[in-house]
């Protein structure tokens, strides 16, 4: 029990070198193109599920929103395989570090804002002053409205590292707790267990939540702005 809380959220290096870049390309394998001209029955359910979620996420979506489908649907991809993939003993989940989910909302929103910016100036800019605005409020308003745009690529990224580190945490101390358990009340241990699967299984949830509702902000972003 003497083992750092956090350990599993340290960037893993190899020879001094850290393997991130490995990792992040790693989960690449749980989404094999087929050769065959009918494609087998795990390759027909991921390319139905992939359908069905571009089907959602661009039905609000005009022409020019749809050009960023192929971006999206790789989004949800990488961040739901990978956050499965951190699930696994022994392994490590680079979503729950700040600075690559950060990495990955600041483009994406900039590039959102950009085009809002480029095709809908005048919509654009009427967000930081909604009609009827008293004059006094003005100057405030626009500070806040800026402010607002600003944290947008923040909360997505703090969203993403919060669930799925607070997720790992939990799941460390009750497994932990149930070892403890294990030499001290075999009952409580075996109902920590359970819990510990409950838990287990949540997260599994959470993991592709949390990739759905990053995914769909920044399309909302994008729909804002196009």
């Amino acid at each position: 029990m003497n083992e750092n809380l956090f350990a599993s959220f340290i960037t893993p290096t190899l020879m001094g070198l850290p393997i991130v870049l490995l990792i992040i390309a790693f989960p690449t394998i749980m989404f094999p193109s087929s050769k065959r001209l009918i494609p087998n029955r795990l390759v027909s359910f991921q390319q139905w599920l992939i359908s069905l979620i571009l089907k959602q996420m661009m039905a609000m979506h005009n022409i020019k929103g749809r050009t960023w489908s192929l971006m999206l649907m790789s989004l949800i991809l990488f961040i739901g395989s990978t956050n499965l993939l951190g699930l696994l003993p022994h392994s490590f989940t680079p979503t729950t570090q700040l600075s690559m989910n950060l990495g990955m909302a600041i483009p994406l929103w900039a590039g959102a804002v950009i085009t809002g910016f480029r095709h809908k100036t005048k919509a654009s800019l009427a967000h930081f002053l909604p009609q009827g605005t008293p004059i006094p409020l003005i100057p405030m308003l626009i500070i806040i409205e800026t402010i607002s745009l600003f944290i947008q690529p923040m909360a997505l990224a703090v969203r993403l590292t919060a669930n799925i580190t607070a997720g790992h945490l939990l799941i460390h101390l009750i497994g932990g707790a149930t070892l403890v358990l294990m030499s001290i009340s075999m009952p409580t241990a075996i109902i920590t267990f359970i819990i510990l699967l409950l838990l287990t299984v949540l997260e599994f949830a959470v993991a592709l939540i949390q990739a759905y509702v990053f995914t769909l902000l920044v399309s909302l972003y994008l729909h804002d702005n196009t």
